[in-house]
């Protein structure tokens, strides 16, 4: 079949002659749904002819005598709404048409739009009320469903996908959803984990939904990580894995990574674990009243932005003598996690600001709090590894660059660990 380049503008003109408003182009009984409906039904006839050979009310020309044996009718639905179709049927029950499979119900795409709404965190109602509203259509919260469920076999390839053999920087984290378990609600704690490539690149590395945290579901975590490829971590940047807050009454958020060092340095023994400086810093000043913050964030930064060890911890020692009396709990804190804390003077100004921040990871906690905050608990772990697989997937699709001044960060890690960097 030859197609034009154009469509003739006679024909346009006949199409658009009673044309007032533009529920006459898209609404319901609208001239697109009515061309569409046309053409695809044009189409099938056409698909007909070629099956058998004849045209319609023309002389059987196939050696086995088949011929038309009139039309079934289903409903696609789509961003048309609801169209009803005439498929034609051949009286040897052999015609498969190309143009609507033997059992499609939909336009191909709809499905991705339910997709992409469902990974945008809609419920299932939502999604129905958003289709019905757009396209005019009922979309059953069934076929809602059965279309994201299978997502399902997405997750798990992706869970088991192998991974490069070293990534210079892994961030962990974990946060913390409703989900419906054996007749309750139960708060469970999905972990997280994001590397970053050697080519400076983000890449989630997965997640995994466990009944309650601690060190053994780390180590499983990590253990999980080697046994898809994984063989050597420079720096675990955490973000709260060992910040031993102030009295209940004080704290302001969850030790949400307890046990995570012990578990990489189990599995990598040569990993270093390297405390976020920005959220020891928050946590020290979640202490502090307002108008002492911005003077207390200064002394704190004298610390951090120390050259050794040794000046880092003459700074911590003047801050303690300073404000130990007002505020006990901030000294306290450092000194608890100055072990997880020095391992960020070994290093040069290219690698500190790498792992200054876990912004890599927060900025994906964001999106993934983002989706659920409006949402009741989840039916089942298949259903929120589902969604959280989805919404990680439009997240990374905005990775689309190195990280800021990696190149020099590189040129830094292949000297500070010359021995471990693979062949490039």
């Amino acid at each position: 079949m030859t197609v034009p380049k154009s469509i003739p503008t006679e024909l346009i003109d006949s199409l658009l002659s009673g044309y007032q408003k533009p529920e006459d182009l898209l609404g319901a009984n609208g001239l697109l749904k009515q061309l569409t409906k046309a053409l695809v039904g044009r189409a099938l006839e056409a698909e007909m002819t070629g099956h058998l050979g004849h045209g319609k009310h023309e002389a059987v020309s196939n050696p086995s005598g088949n011929t038309r044996d009139g039309k079934s009718r289903k409903t696609l639905k789509g961003d048309f709404g609801a169209l009803p179709i005439e498929i034609p049927r051949d009286r040897h029950g052999q015609f498969e048409p190309q143009i609507i499979g033997k059992h499609q119900s939909r336009w191909a795409g709809f499905d991705d739009k339910i997709i992409s709404l469902y990974a945008r965190g809609l419920t299932v109602r939502e999604i129905q009320s958003h289709l019905e509203e757009l396209y005019g259509t009922e979309v059953s919260s069934g076929l809602i469903s059965s279309v994201t469920d299978a997502v399902v076999g997405e997750v798990k390839t992706w869970q088991l996908r192998p991974l490069d053999p070293v990534y210079p920087i892994v961030y962990p984290d974990c946060i913390h959803v409703n989900v419906r378990d054996t007749g309750a609600v139960r708060v469970k704690a999905v972990y997280l984990a994001i590397g970053i490539s050697m080519n400076g690149e983000k890449e989630v590395l997965g997640l995994w939904i466990a009944q309650t945290e601690g060190a053994k579901f780390w180590l499983q975590v990590v253990a999980d990580l080697k046994n898809r490829g994984v063989q050597d971590i420079f720096i675990a940047s955490a973000t709260r894995s060992c910040v031993a807050l102030p009295p209940a009454s004080m704290q302001s958020c969850v030790d949400g990574l307890k046990g995570f060092p012990e578990a990489v340095e189990t599995v990598c023994p040569h990993a270093a674990v390297q405390l976020c400086i920005v959220h020891l810093a928050r946590n020290s000043l979640n202490c502090v009243g307002w108008k002492m913050r911005k003077q207390i964030a200064g002394d704190l930064k004298r610390i951090y932005q120390s050259a050794t060890v040794a000046e880092a911890g003459q700074k911590l020692a003047e801050f303690e003598a300073q404000w130990n009396g007002a505020y006990p709990p901030i000294a306290q804190i450092w000194r608890r996690n100055w072990d997880r804390i020095i391992p960020f003077f070994d290093y040069p100004p290219e690698i500190r600001r790498i792992i200054y921040t876990t912004n890599a990871i927060e900025s994906v906690n964001m999106g993934l709090r983002k989706i659920t905050k409006n949402r009741g608990p989840f039916p089942s772990d298949d259903a929120l590894s589902k969604l959280f697989y989805l919404a990680l997937m439009n997240i990374s699709k905005k990775w689309t660059m190195p990280l800021h001044d990696w190149k020099a960060a590189l040129n830094r890690f292949s000297i500070q660990f010359e021995d471990r960097v693979p062949n490039r």
